[in-house]
């Protein structure tokens, strides 16, 4: 039985670099064994189904190939349906109540403790607020992530090697839900 993945490309087709043409990924990831690609938008997001590995295993995987087929490493995670809708359930902040550009999640590899962010003042930069969850952070940002003080904030304390971190507006991550339900 196939289980239904999402792949997030952390840095890809951003301000010219790094070109990842959706239609050379989807060939690929098909090449790779995999069934029912999917890309949504051109930001880095793929979803498909697969019988093989795990969420480290095929985000490797996936890593190599694009490596190998464009000349340039990109960070992959992936989940899978169950724990992408157990973010979207486990938002503590009112989505439905909000705009999409309001709330964003960051996607990591691995767990991330709190104290990595014992330094951030969060009162000192209200009404933003940030939560962690199972490998995720929530970020309610009232006035886009791209005006965020606590963004910039949240992105300095470096994390341990080899955790991977990257992050989609609330749109795509319940647009991720709904595709890899499917």
């Amino acid at each position: 039985m196939a289980t239904r993945y999402a792949a997030l490309l952390r840095g890809i087709n951003v301000g010219g670099s790094r070109k990842v043409p959706m239609a050379e990924l989807r060939t690929l990831m098909a090449g790779l064994g995999h069934d029912g690609v999917r890309t949504h938008l051109q930001s880095g997001q793929a979803v498909f189904a697969s019988g093989h590995g795990d969420e480290e295993s095929l985000a490797a995987e996936l890593s190599t190939a694009i490596e190998r087929h464009f000349g340039f490493a990109v960070d992959v995670i992936v989940r899978d349906h169950a724990y992408l809708k157990a973010v979207v359930e486990g938002c503590p902040y009112p989505a439905g109540e909000l705009e999409p550009k309001q709330l964003h999640v960051t996607y990591f590899s691995a767990p991330v403790t709190p104290d990595r962010f014992a330094g951030i003042d969060a009162a000192a930069h209200r009404p933003e607020e940030f939560s962690l969850g199972d490998r995720a952070l929530y970020l309610y940002a009232p006035d886009g992530l791209g005006r965020s003080r606590l963004a910039e904030q949240l992105a300095k304390p470096r994390l341990p090697r080899g955790v991977v971190a990257t992050t989609r507006n609330w749109n795509t991550v319940t647009k991720l839900v709904e595709l890899t339900g499917d």
